[in-house]
């Protein structure tokens, strides 16, 4: 479990389906990714594989149910996959309950993932994508003081054509100093 003020991010539980399937089924959640609207088999099928991964050695892939530690409520996902164990490189990613959006879960649950990805995995970069359009996305990922390198084109193909991405990442020494100024 990893613990932040208001939200906590602990591993995927069967019966999480459902409150994955009330934010994933939605258009306007997914209006920018290439999955969605989920399916409750779609739903279902992503926590199994959340769960399954969760026990592999070496784990790549740290998906975890975002919980609102006042109501105890699922909102959302937030996850870091190891990109290059070589490397030492994370992407990070979260989705967000339509219902909790604008109140710094997003940007709180982003921060919990680059500290864990810093301190416990000791990555030496961090990064993320988003869509160009996904404008409070990107004011998250601005927000927690990461850098934006650039413009992937056509990265990701979507149900209505080719998307571009934006690119931001910090690196180990960009979170230790901003680290040591909070």
């Amino acid at each position: 479990m990893l613990a932040g003020k208001r939200i906590m991010l602990r591993e995927f539980e069967e019966e999480d389906w459902k409150a994955v399937h009330k934010y994933a089924s939605q258009e306007i959640v997914s209006q920018y990714q290439p999955w969605g609207p989920n399916t409750e088999k779609d739903s279902i099928a992503y926590v199994n594989e959340a769960i399954n991964e969760s026990k592999n050695n070496p784990r790549v892939r740290f998906a975890f149910a975002i919980v609102e530690n006042r109501s105890g409520e699922m909102i959302g996902a937030g996850e870091l996959c190891i990109r290059s164990s070589a490397n030492r490189e994370g992407e990070i990613g979260y989705v967000i309950h339509p219902g909790y959006w604008g109140f710094g879960y997003a940007t709180e649950t982003a921060n919990i993932l680059i500290n864990f990805g810093f301190s416990t995995l000791k990555l030496h970069r961090i990064f993320a994508t988003c869509d160009p359009r996904n404008k409070a996305s990107e004011k998250v990922l601005k927000k927690i003081s990461m850098t934006l390198e650039g413009r992937l084109r056509e990265s990701i193909r979507l149900k209505d054509g080719w998307r571009d991405s934006l690119l931001f990442s910090m690196l180990e020494q960009e979170w230790s100093l901003k680290k040591g100024l909070d």
